[in-house]
């Protein structure tokens, strides 16, 4: 009985030890990194020193890509992209339209930590993302330098997709060697930290700075399978319809991704 009892005594020193061990490694974990790198979106208009505008294109996600006002705003510390039917351009035959932006040629980096707080809404046909393209074509045409998906959103799902691409996934099809994709949990509706902390050996994804999902670098397998040896820039963009995504419903426009702030940080070793 008495060891009993001293068990019970001991039992939340114990747990309090752990959680100050926890916080301290966490704590000691993020005075690893130091901020290079931001934008909190101050101001009433995008800053184009560190943004480009996407501009339509023929992938499955750029049809309806737009620089109109009403797709692409700032307003309170925050940015606005949107996906809309299209009432207020005329001169464009699109159904749709939607915005999005990019560091491309203004913010490319190699390794680090980036972060994006953000909030989604909902939709049919809605396909917000957060990702990462090569800045230069190191080894040639797509999907030979890789894609880096940070966050995928899907109509009304609880859940968010993280995901790699390259060559050696999408054409050698080596999609279990490694897992090349997990989902994660999420109320999209509510302010979310979507990131990737970026190592010469692996591809970290997080979600409100817990770790969700790792893409090792393999040693023994095809050349193809780790293009993420070279600076990527940043995609923000709400993506309407697709093949993957299905079909949009424009009762359910306008739908839209407000971003709060993206912040890139550097090893302090580095």
């Amino acid at each position: 009985m008495k060891r009993t009892v001293c068990l019970i005594l001991w039992l939340p020193i114990i747990a309090i030890a752990c959680k100050h061990h926890q916080q301290t490694a966490n704590n000691r974990s993020y005075s690893s990194w130091q901020l290079v790198w931001e934008d909190a979106f101050e101001g009433d208009s995008l800053n184009r020193e560190n943004w480009n505008i996407i501009e339509r294109n023929t992938a499955d996600w750029g049809n309806y890509m737009s620089d109109c006002v009403e797709c692409i705003a700032v307003k309170d510390g925050q940015l606005y992209l949107r996906g809309l039917v299209n009432h207020s351009q005329p001169q464009d035959t699109a159904r749709y339209l939607t915005g999005g932006v990019d560091t491309k040629g203004k913010m490319a980096f190699r390794y680090g930590r980036i972060e994006i707080r953000a909030k989604l809404e909902n939709a049919t046909g809605a396909w917000p993302a957060i990702w990462m393209l090569a800045d230069q074509p190191k080894y040639g045409a797509y999907p030979r330098n890789g894609e880096i998906d940070i966050m995928e959103h899907l109509n009304f799902e609880q859940r968010v997709f993280q995901t790699v691409h390259s060559y050696y996934t999408l054409v050698l099809e080596e999609t279990e060697n490694p897992p090349y994709y997990d989902t994660a949990t999420v109320d999209p509706e509510q302010y979310n930290t979507y990131g990737l902390q970026w190592y010469p050996g692996k591809l970290v994804f997080t979600l409100n700075g817990q770790k969700t999902f790792e893409y090792p670098r393999l040693q023994e397998t095809d050349s193809t399978q780790w293009p993420f040896d070279q600076p990527f820039y940043l995609m923000i963009d709400m993506q309407l319809g697709g093949e993957w995504v299905g079909q949009i419903d424009p009762d359910e426009l306008p739908v839209q991704m407000v971003v709060d702030w993206v912040r890139l940080y550097k090893r302090r070793d580095e």
